[in-house]
């Protein structure tokens, strides 16, 4: 993101006092007083021990609720943050409750500055500021116990929502009242990490009760008295505009209430899901579908192989790499090729808008909340603060519902606006395979000099492939342009051709590291072979000195047991790659059937984020990356013929099944000296690679097209 914060992080904090009711220091926004946090928590009624921070509120019952600046899409920030607050606090466990925040400046990124969960930059971003935030609260407890007690703080101790001196002890409610009217102090040390009794320690989803009872409420489960559900006919080629519409059919079936045109196309609005879909059904549209029919995946291809013979725009270089591949003793050469991926989240998009008068309520699963509000204002004609965003359960993003052009919910308030009523808009499954954003497609082209040694002297690698919104070129690179093996290598080239193609294209879980790790980790391992050499031994050579990506490569080949025997007809490919901060390297353990498909067994994972926090979390990322990157390298694809996508559902766009699923991930976290990193994306990119190299290894075939779950490597 281009978009920056110029406040310090210790900035954050800020101080107003003399509050009836509570204490608050707010973060960022000084002026945000009593009134403006109330509203931010709610209307928490007579429970309200004192704000101290726009994070967090203590309850006179001694409850305690924390709102997250970041949304829980499955990544497990609702616990994660939730832990770094309730480190400082030294609170009871069992007493905090979590909301998301709604959408308001006071929730900004800090690094961004804006509201946003993506790039897997949650944890490291709010490390400190959430510390900070439990820390203040202790701090002012404990001194509002010593005031009361007329002893020294020193005298004083928290545990489990406590302060006590000798046989004296107080609730963190009790004392609320009287903290209120304490400044700030100037000092507020954090814990050192032998007194951490959260961080590193692991701990049960705060969120995982209400996601097994049923009670956890996502985006599509809102409901409203006098709500009516929305679907719309959106047109069958990206940009197609609606000539004509016959809703005569459509008006027939119960239920329906009303048809119109938005700017994506025809809304049916009904008192029910069924009816509504039964009438868009019955709608006859005439269509101008307009010039983006002559889209088709077969001449893309084709398209983006002429362009590779460019050197396009160059996005790093170093040295004479024409010289040098004049010089190389070898010259391996491969084209790679990578389709357009839907985002597949478990639940469609979807989003409920009510407006009343000057005011207006959304109800969404959304990964920008401020944009989101921002869009629905300027539609609606409304002031952006009368606009209140309630951040649901996300039934997956992975960055589709972090889109700035905030189609979704865009289109929802365009229909709210013309139905004057409360409504629900679904997409089908269908909608959102058919009328989403994508991760582009790509082609690689690539050309690596080799030594009399086997070991790199030049590499040229162009890439083509449309590129993201606030992207310059770095999302669609990354992984190749900063890749740590270009510094074993004397001269190389990455360049850069972004064609303008019509396609809406989104950022995409790992972004560029989906497709970009494919293809060094399996160049790498080609180069080896090409050497006589291992190829963790090789990658160990190429990254000397590079002590991160050494320690997972080691940890992850010693606990597959790389080199030892293996159960017969099965085989091992290595990968390690670097994204979002943190390091992964993944050893894939597979077996070719009777017809010469693949099947992977087992994946061994070694992954360095920095400092764990919550390790059962990280575990459970990693297992979840390797699912989803097995999903696409094997099945995913999304095609074009004459501008129509060809993949409906699920039966088209094949996700991995429980069969097709390793039947054991074995991951282990090695904890780095080295900044924070994140971990919702960086498992996934290696798994692509490791398991095409595994497949190498079984049949001596180089895969350089993906999906490969239906190709057969028999003889």
């Amino acid at each position: 993101m281009k978009a920056t914060n110029s406040i310090s992080r210790r900035g954050f904090i800020r101080t107003t006092g003399g509050l009836s009711g509570g204490l608050i220091i707010s973060f960022m926004i000084p002026a945000y007083a009593s009134t403006r946090l109330k509203a931010l928590f709610g209307n928490p009624g007579a429970a309200v021990g004192f704000y101290p921070n726009a994070f967090l509120q203590i309850g006179t019952d001694n409850s305690i609720k924390i709102l997250l600046s970041h949304v829980e899409m499955g990544q497990g920030i609702w616990t994660t943050l939730t832990m770094l607050i309730a480190e400082e606090l030294d609170a009871d466990w069992k007493t905090i409750s979590v909301e998301h925040a709604p959408a308001d400046k006071a929730y900004a990124h800090t690094a961004w500055g804006m509201q946003l969960t993506g790039g897997s930059s949650t944890t490291w971003s709010e490390f400190d500021r959430y510390r900070k935030a439990g820390a203040t609260a202790r701090i002012l407890l404990v001194q509002a116990a010593a005031k009361k007690w007329g002893v020294p703080e020193s005298q004083c101790k928290t545990a489990d929502g406590f302060v006590s001196t000798g046989q004296k002890k107080l609730s963190y409610g009790d004392l609320a009242q009287l903290a209120a009217g304490l400044a700030l102090p100037k000092d507020i040390p954090l814990r050192t990490k032998d007194q951490w009794k959260y961080i590193g320690k692991g701990i049960q989803r705060l969120d995982a009760p209400s996601k097994v009872n049923g009670k956890a409420e996502f985006g599509i489960d809102v409901h409203l008295e006098g709500l009516l559900t929305a679907v719309v006919a959106h047109p069958p080629v990206f940009g197609g505009k609606v000539k004509s519409v016959d809703d005569t059919k459509a008006k027939l079936i119960k239920g329906v209430l009303q048809v119109s045109q938005v700017p994506n196309g025809v809304a049916v609005i009904a008192d029910n899901f069924w009816s509504a879909l039964e009438g868009r059904n019955a709608l006859i549209i005439d269509w101008d579908l307009g010039p983006n029919v002559s889209v088709n995946s077969a001449s893309q291809a084709e398209d983006f192989k002429k362009l590779a013979d460019g050197e396009g725009k160059m996005v790093v270089t170093k040295g004479d790499v024409k010289a040098s591949l004049k010089k190389a003793a070898k010259i391996i050469e491969a084209d790679f090729t990578f389709p357009y991926l839907a985002h597949a989240t478990m639940e469609p998009l979807n989003c409920t808008i009510k407006v009343d008068g000057d005011t207006c309520d959304i109800w969404t699963g959304t990964q920008a909340p401020g944009m989101e509000q921002a869009a629905a204002a300027k539609i609606l004609g409304l002031k952006p603060d009368n606009v209140k965003v309630h951040s649901m359960f996300l039934g997956g993003g992975f960055g589709r519902r972090g889109n700035p052009d905030t189609d979704f919910v865009s289109e929802a308030a365009h229909i709210a606006k013309v139905a004057g009523k409360p409504i629900k808009m679904i997409w089908t499954r269908e909608d959102d395979m058919q009328a989403a954003y994508y991760r582009p497609s790509f082609l690689h082209r690539a050309a690596v000099g080799l030594d009399a040694n086997g070991l790199p002297i030049a590499f040229h690698n162009i890439s083509v492939g449309q590129t993201i919104v606030y992207d310059d070129g770095g999302a669609s690179t990354e992984g190749i342009s900063d890749s740590p093996y270009l510094d074993a290598i004397s001269d190389y080239y990455v360049g850069l051709h972004a064609p303008a193609i019509p396609i809406p294209v989104l950022y995409f879980r790992s972004v560029g590291n989906s497709h970009t790790a494919f293809v060094m980790e399996t160049l790498v391992d080609e180069m080896a072979v090409s050497a006589g050499k291992d190829p963790v031994e090789y990658r160990r050579t190429l990254l000397k000195g590079k002590a991160r990506n050494l320690a997972v490569l080691n940890t992850v080949a010693e606990k597959a047991g790389w080199g030892q025997p293996l159960p017969a007809g099965h085989f091992q490919g290595v990968a390690v790659h670097q994204s979002f901060g943190s390091y992964a390297a993944e050893i894939a353990e597979v077996s070719l059937d009777e017809n010469g498909l693949v099947k992977v067994h087992k994946v061994t994972c070694a992954i360095d984020c920095g400092q764990p926090v919550n390790p059962q979390g990280i575990i459970a990322q990693m297992e979840s990356c390797i699912n989803f990157g097995l999903s696409t390298a094997l099945f995913g694809a999304i095609t074009h013929v004459n501008g129509v996508v060809q993949e409906t559902n699920f039966s088209k766009y094949r996700l991995l099944r429980l069969p097709e699923a390793p039947a054991s991930i074995d991951v282990h976290i090695v904890e780095g000296v080295g900044k924070m990193g994140g971990i919702g994306e960086p498992g996934m990119p290696p798994v692509a690679p490791a398991v095409a190299n595994a497949i190498f290894a079984a049949s001596g075939k180089r895969i350089r097209n993906l999906p490969f779950g239906t190709v057969s490597f028999k003889g």
